[in-house]
C-alpha cells in the first residue's frame, strides 16, 4: 500500500464500504465514532493512539473516541461477522489461504493486558510485550487481516485478581496455547463462511501435533514449519508383533523401522532448485526436496529397549528447503499424495504474505499505538485496524481491475 492521499473523497467512500458495520452497532453515536476512528488510522499522522488522532479529526476533547474503542458497552462479534463477509468477498475461495501467524506489540510497563516479557517473533529475541495471534487470508500477494486475539502467558492465567482488573471475559480466563487460540479463531471463520483452500502456519505452531491433528480433524489441508528434529517413519512402514523372547506374547503392534529425525530422513533425499512465483528482482527459487512420510505423533508406546516412543500417525509430505544464504528449513504438509513439487513449495512460501500484513498495520494503521489497558480497548482497536486495512485492500483491488478509487494510507 502506498502512502501519499489519493482525491478528497476517500471519506465518503470509507463511510459508504463500513455502512453494513454500522448497521451492527446500531447506536448512533457509535455509529458516528466508528468512521472517524477508522479514518483516524488511515488518515495523516505517526502517531495513532487515540488523542492525537482525536486532534487530527478535529474532535477537540479525545472522550468520545475513547469511549468509543475502550468503555462503550457493544459487541464486536457482528462486526468480526462483516469483516469476515468482506474479506470473503473479495480474496475467499479454493485458491486461498489461511495462514496463522502471531504479532508481537512492544509494551513498558505491566499493566497492559497480556503484557510480560516473552518471545517477540518480529524482534527475534525476548521482550516485555503483548502477544496477539493473527489470521490472515491471502490470494495471491493480497493479504487482509480476518483475525487478531491476543495470548495470555503464565504470568496472566495465574493472576485471576489481574484478569479481573484488565476486564477479561469470563470465557477467555482459562490458559489457552497459541495454537489453540488459533484453532478457536478457524472454527470462528468457517462458523462466519470464510473460504480458503489450505491453513498455513510457521514452526511455532507447526510443531503441535494437536494443531495438525485439529485441522486434519475438521478436515482441512494445512502445510506447516516444523523444527529439523520432528520424528517421521518412512511412509512404508507397517505395524507388527514383536517376537516375545520370553513370558507372555506381545499384545501390541509396535511399527517395523524406527523414526528419524526430519533433518536425517531427508538428508539423502534429491534435492532440486524450484521456482514458485516472480518476485520484484526476478524469479524466486530454492533447493527443495520432498518425501511422503508418517508423522511420529500418535499415542506414545514403548518400542522394545526404545523405551516410549509415538506411534506412527497421519500420513504426509516432509518437505525440506535449502536458501541460497545456507539456511534450512522444514515443513509437514498433507496436500494430496499427487501434489507436484512446485505446488508444494509455493504453498510454503505463501505464508509470508502475512509478514507484510503485519508491517503494514503497525506501520501505517497504529496496530501498536494503542494506549489502553483492558481487553476490549486492545481487541476494539486492533478490530479497528482490521476494517482500515480490509477497505484499504479493497480499493487496491479496484483500482487494479480499473475501478475507482479515492485513498491510499498517508503519513
Amino acid at each position: 500500500m502506498g502512502r501519499e492521499a489519493v482525491g478528497t473523497g476517500w471519506q465518503a467512500e470509507l463511510e459508504h464500504w463500513l455502512a453494513p458495520f454500522l448497521v451492527r452497532l446500531v447506536h448512533k453515536a457509535r455509529q458516528r465514532m466508528c468512521p472517524l476512528y477508522v479514518a483516524g488510522l488511515i488518515g495523516p499522522g505517526d502517531r495513532k493512539s487515540i488523542q492525537p488522532m482525536a486532534e487530527r479529526l478535529g474532535l477537540g476533547a479525545y472522550d468520545r473516541l475513547h469511549h468509543f474503542v475502550a468503555a462503550g458497552t457493544w459487541d464486536a462479534a457482528p462486526l468480526l461477522e462483516e469483516l469476515t463477509r468482506k474479506a470473503d468477498d473479495v480474496l475467499g475461495g479454493d485458491d486461498a489461504v489461511l495462514v496463522v501467524d502471531d504479532t508481537a506489540l512492544p509494551k513498558k510497563g505491566n499493566a497492559s493486558v497480556g503484557v510480560a516479557p516473552q518471545f517477540a517473533s518480529a524482534l527475534g529475541k525476548q521482550a516485555n510485550c503483548q502477544t496477539l495471534v493473527s489470521l490472515t487470508l491471502a490470494r495471491g500477494e493480497v493479504p487482509v487481516m480476518v483475525g487478531l486475539r491476543l495470548f495470555l502467558p503464565d504470568s496472566w492465567t495465574g493472576d485471576p485478581e489481574r484478569m479481573r482488573r484488565a476486564g477479561v471475559p469470563a470465557e477467555f480466563l482459562a490458559p489457552r496455547s497459541k495454537p489453540e487460540i488459533a484453532i478457536e479463531e478457524i472454527d470462528r471463520l468457517r462458523a462466519a463462511g470464510l473460504r480458503f483452500g489450505a491453513v498455513l502456519a510457521d514452526a511455532g505452531y507447526g510443531l503441535s501435533a494437536p494443531f495438525r491433528q485439529a485441522l486434519s480433524a475438521r478436515g482441512l489441508r494445512w502445510a506447516v514449519g516444523i523444527p529439523r528434529h520432528q520424528k517421521v517413519y518412512p511412509a512404508d512402514v507397517a505395524l507388527i508383533f514383536p517376537v516375545a523372547g520370553r513370558g507372555r506374547p506381545r499384545q501390541r503392534h509396535i511399527p517395523d523401522q524406527k523414526s528419524q529425525a526430519a533433518e536425517a530422513i531427508l538428508a539423502e533425499a534429491p534435492w532440486r532448485s524450484v521456482s514458485w512465483r516472480r518476485g520484484t528482482k526476478g524469479r524466486l527459487s530454492a533447493r527443495f526436496a520432498a518425501l511422503r512420510v508418517r508423522i511420529a505423533d500418535g499415542p506414545p508406546q514403548r518400542i522394545r529397549d526404545m523405551g516410549a516412543q509415538h506411534m506412527p500417525g497421519e500420513e504426509a509430505w516432509l518437505v525440506g528447503e535449502r536458501r541460497a544464504g545456507g539456511e534450512q528449513k522444514y515443513y509437514l504438509s498433507n496436500l494430496s499424495a499427487d501434489t507436484p513439487l512446485r505446488a508444494l513449495a509455493a504453498a510454503i512460501k505463501a505464508r509470508w504474505v502475512c509478514e507484510q500484513a503485519h508491517q503494514q498495520l503497525k506501520e501505517e494503521l497504529g496496530l501498536d499505538h494503542f494506549e489502553g489497558r483492558s481487553w476490549t480497548g486492545l481487541h476494539r482497536h486492533a478490530l479497528m485496524t482490521m476494517l482500515a486495512y480490509a477497505f484499504l485492500q479493497t480499493q487496491r483491488l479496484m483500482a487494479a481491475k480499473g475501478g475507482k478509487t479515492h485513498v491510499r494510507t498517508t503519513a
